[in-house]
């Protein structure tokens, strides 16, 4: 296994934990008021949007440093595959 593949694994181990760390707090909010509910899934909607934009971050980073590791012979070729991914 490539350091990358590791990288986006542990990416992956990362979001899984936070998948189940959401989980388990929508399993606390099952016996509250709605307001309450509805009040601590804003909150997790906005850790979950952090998380997503940071696992996104991370992997255009990942792309961004690869084509720019293979960029170095043809300048043409890296920016159609970066067009490409999004």
């Amino acid at each position: 296994m490539t350091a990358l593949e590791q990288d986006i694994l542990d990416e992956y181990s990362t979001l899984l934990q936070n998948v189940n760390q959401l989980s388990a707090v929508l399993h606390q909010l099952g016996g509250r008021p709605t307001s309450a509910i509805v009040e601590g899934l804003r909150a997790l909607e906005r850790q979950t949007t952090v998380v997503g934009t940071l696992l996104k971050a991370s992997v255009y980073s990942i792309v961004l440093q690869q084509e720019i590791g293979e960029g170095g012979d043809g300048e043409g070729g890296g920016g159609g595959g970066g067009g490409g991914r999004g």
